[in-house]
């Protein structure tokens, strides 16, 4: 009998050894440990401030020396402006099952987004959880349709400095500005991401994008009041395919050619997706200024639907949001390399395809194959129009190429 509880109690001592349960979170034998923000105080009670919680469980996991995951769980997190700053020591997770709550006022979020993840390298982010922006409280306080002299609200989340890490299966909703902000990322993927707000919401880009590198977005569905993405100066090498796009501005290069320390961008490839409802399909949007004299170049369009679509292919070096501009001015960014192939749907604008380039750096080797655009409006088929372009058309053409 003695012998048997012996046993019994060894047993007990190996399994307590093999996975330890601290008042932080659980360990393995693998070293893998989980934090959970409940550990640290965190209540998900839609109310209690949860940011010293989450900052403390962070703290713990970046300097854990071995696979750490930071772990929400199911519940309503109310959580303040917060950043989550690297190097960690290890890989790092941060799942989040729950749902995270922003403030209502954007005064009470002092940068320029709500949750920011800043050099970190092997970081994953997922969990199939929401982020919730709480957008609505503050959309009359933008008035940057209006004006670019605008006050900048919160973005919701955004990864800065941050290398082969990845954005996967979570859901951001309302944002008070754009939803996922990427600044200096490589190496960065991002799948299986919901992205919603109604389509009136000012200035909600789903994606933007800045000096970043080696980029992959697909499986995505992006519904916005502005891009569903935005590839911003500095960019090279993304790939962005099975992407839903609707409501919103379509996917974007852009606006480029206004700031004086702008880079180019290059190596662009979208396609395998679906344009739904959206102003625009694919645009490139450079401004009428003396910018930078920066090139775009090696984009490749393949493969994409336009339903009701406002204007499905578009050049745009002539961009003016808020008129009037100043249109003596040529844009100095010089668009080549850049092929349209097999691309198709309906048109809600007659001109289906414009190609607007500047008259000082006219757009070079601009292809177009296999186009194959519909519009039904009561005053003819739809047309495509050219200004300073070169470039050549093949394939099935619909409406008439205006280049050849």
């Amino acid at each position: 009998m003695v012998s048997n509880v012996c046993c019994l109690m060894l047993i007990l001592f190996i399994a307590a050894v093999g996975s330890s349960v601290s008042a932080t979170g659980s360990t393995s034998n693998d070293g893998k440990k989980v934090f959970d923000v409940r550990s640290y105080g965190a209540r998900g009670d839609g109310k209690t401030d949860n940011t010293m919680a989450f900052t403390k469980a962070w703290k713990d996991a970046c300097g854990w020396i071995g696979y750490a995951r930071v772990y929400v769980p199911f519940g309503t997190f109310y959580l303040g402006a917060v950043t989550f700053t690297g190097p960690c020591k290890s890989r790092i997770s941060f799942i989040i099952k729950g749902t995270l709550l922003a403030p209502k006022d954007p005064n009470s979020i002092k940068q320029d987004t709500w949750i920011i993840f800043r050099y970190v390298d092997y970081l994953t982010v997922s969990g199939g959880g929401i982020l919730d922006g709480q957008g609505s409280y503050s959309w009359t306080l933008n008035d940057c349709r209006k004006s670019h002299n605008c006050r900048a609200l919160p973005m919701t989340m955004g990864f800065q400095f941050v290398k082969f890490s990845r954005l996967r299966r979570i859901k951001s909703i309302n944002s008070k500005m754009g939803h996922f902000n990427f600044f200096a990322a490589q190496h960065f993927t991002i799948s299986r991401v919901t992205i919603t707000a109604p389509g009136d919401s000012p200035n909600t880009d789903g994606i933007k994008i800045g000096l970043s590198n080696h980029m992959k977005i697909h499986d995505v569905d992006i519904g916005t009041g502005d891009d569903c993405i935005a590839i911003l100066s500095g960019n090279t090498d993304l790939e962005i395919f099975n992407v839903r796009c609707g409501p919103g501005h379509g996917i974007s290069v852009g606006s480029l050619g206004r700031y004086t320390n702008e880079k180019s961008v290059q190596g662009i490839i979208v396609r395998d997706s679906i344009f739904n409802g959206t102003s625009d399909g694919v645009r490139i949007k450079t401004w009428a200024s003396s910018g930078p004299r920066n090139v775009v170049s090696n984009f490749r369009y393949n493969n994409l639907q336009m339903i009701n679509v406002g204007n499905p292919i578009n050049i745009d070096q002539q961009y003016c949001p808020n008129p009037p501009c100043y249109s003596k001015v040529a844009s100095q960014v010089h668009i080549q390399d850049v092929k349209f192939n097999n691309i198709w749907g309906t048109s809600t604008n007659k001109v289906a395809v414009k190609l607007r380039c500047s008259n000082t750096f006219p757009c070079k080797d601009v292809e177009l194959v296999d186009i194959n655009l519909v519009y039904s409006g009561p005053d003819g088929p739809a047309t495509a129009w050219c200004e300073n372009v070169n470039g050549w058309a093949r394939g099935k053409m619909s409406p008439p190429p205006c280049i050849s």
